[in-house]
């Protein structure tokens, strides 16, 4: 029985549910850089570009930097977010860094330490460079 569906296409949805999983108890040192969905449960001392969803679990931990299309935090990260889509921080998440997102989503008792900075839909995500006042 055909589903009415090409090879083409067909090709084109398993492309959509594939996604990277770096396991509790596994760490790397090094930037990871992923076209699909990325979910951290381990550690990563490095930066993470994804051009699909990061989800980091409540025991995954992040050492670096985070430039993503959406992600939901659960866990632990120590350094910058920069998520073009929509940004979720979970009860159990914790964050010491600057965040630039288009949406946030903040859960009650998510500790958040640093700036966060709203940017449109068609904006670029660049780092900005801190004035400091006089």
């Amino acid at each position: 029985m055909s589903l009415g569906l090409s090879k083409s296409s067909k090709e084109d949805n398993t492309v959509n549910v594939l996604h990277n999983i770096l396991a509790t108890g596994t760490s790397v040192k090094g930037d990871i850089i992923t076209e699909v969905d990325f979910r951290l449960d381990g550690k990563i001392e490095g930066n993470l570009t994804c051009h699909g969803k990061v989800v980091i679990g409540a025991k995954g931990h992040i050492l670096g930097n985070i430039i993503s299309t959406n992600a939901e935090i659960m866990g632990q990260i120590d350094g910058s977010l920069k998520i073009s889509g929509k940004l979720v921080l979970k009860s159990t998440a914790v964050i010491r860094g600057d965040i630039q997102t288009q949406t946030l989503e903040i859960e009650p008792n998510a500790n958040f330490n640093g700036t966060c900075t709203m940017v449109g839909g068609d904006a670029q995500l660049k780092v900005q460079p801190r004035v400091q006042s006089k």
